[in-house]
């Protein structure tokens, strides 16, 4: 009995000892992979900032991002992103805001920017206490308080590049980033020096690294302009600057974007050069152009299938004439593959200070 028992019992096969030590194998491969991907053997918190309630995050540039894989590692996802005209928050220009608010100046667009991934306005005047105002035809002085109401409405970025953010001097103009940095947005367009004020600003939203290049061309006074060792505004009547900025943002950021302030008031179409320049500076990087200055809203244009609004006119602004009232936002939508797609929505400007979305 004992030894029918031994007969019956079936030695260990050798395919099975062999595939034992296949699975074996694979498992402890399995097992260094994950730790490659999170050497402390833990799933790696989420790096997607989250841009609803706090807006984009601003980070500091990494020399030669690769646009595939994005920066955070993370897949990137479809952006909508809105650019203005003119926004003015001071109010003795627009008396409206003393008896409104300053939500004012947002209330008539439906939320429309606090749905978005990023909004970019051009900040027509320095935000400050300081009281120093340059002789000139319009001195303008925004309510930094007021900053406050624009970040709640979805405002992520305000440029400072314009011949309206040196109104009260340079001691004012620093003030004023410090205090669009303090209500949470980005100021572009104006800094310490000319490396500065030149200098793209970047954030990253959706796993996308987004560069925000701010260039003024229209000076007053003349000596705004920053310079190697004084505060001022970006790049001024050296357009080789603004080239070389769009360029270095270019080699740090997926997505490269543009707010200009350039051509000639209550133009309704862009000039001759504004064209030349606004090819160069997709040609050398930027994704999108948003042109203002102009008090009037010009067409929207596109090149190498990159978006280009000339003028976009008034926004948050007094409403003078029918012509300066009419108005639009620009709205670039990127797809995960690096499509850009641009078109105006528009607006008008119903009462002083207070835009509607038409």
């Amino acid at each position: 009995m004992t030894a029918r028992r031994h007969q019956r019992q079936s030695p260990v096969r050798f395919e099975f000892v062999l595939g034992v030590l296949v699975l074996l194998v694979a498992v402890a491969v399995w097992a260094l992979a994950s730790a490659d991907d999170d050497p402390a053997g833990r799933a790696a918190p989420s790096t997607e900032p989250t841009t609803s309630a706090t807006g984009p995050t601003a980070i500091e540039p990494t020399p030669n991002v690769s646009t595939s894989p994005s920066p955070a590692g993370a897949p990137k996802r479809p952006l909508t992103i809105h650019g203005t005209g003119d926004v003015s928050l001071d109010p003795n220009y627009v008396p409206a805001f003393r008896s409104n608010g300053y939500d004012w100046a947002w209330s008539g667009l439906d939320g429309l920017f606090t749905r978005d991934d990023l909004t970019i306005i051009n900040h027509e005047c320095p935000s400050t206490d300081i009281v120093a105002p340059i002789p000139k035809q319009f001195s303008f002085r925004c309510d930094p308080q007021a900053l406050d109401e624009a970040r709640r409405a979805g405002v992520d970025v305000a440029s400072l590049a314009n011949n309206h953010g040196f109104d009260h001097g340079p001691e004012a103009l620093i003030d004023s980033i410090r205090n669009i940095e303090r209500a949470g947005l980005i100021a572009v367009g104006a800094g310490e020096d000319a490396e500065d004020a030149d200098a793209p600003r970047y954030v990253e939203v959706k796993g996308w690294r987004i560069a925000i290049v701010g260039v003024g061309e229209v000076l007053d006074p003349l000596n705004q302009v920053a310079t190697a060792d004084s505060p001022g505004t970006a790049v001024g009547h050296d357009f080789a600057r603004a080239l070389a900025a769009i360029r270095e943002a270019e080699r740090n950021a997926d997505l490269v974007l543009v707010t200009i302030h350039w051509g000639v008031e209550l133009d309704t179409q862009p000039r001759e050069y504004q064209i030349e320049e606004a090819r160069r500076m997709i040609d050398a990087g930027a994704d999108a152009i948003f042109g203002h200055h102009a008090h009037r809203l010009q067409p929207m244009d596109t090149y190498r299938g990159r978006p280009i609004f000339y003028g976009l006119g008034n926004f948050v602004w007094p409403n003078f004439s029918v012509e300066g009232s009419t108005t639009a936002v620009a709205q670039v939508r990127v797809s995960p593959d690096g499509t850009v797609r641009g078109r105006l929505l528009p607006a008008y400007i119903t009462a002083p200070g207070h835009p509607e979305l038409r």
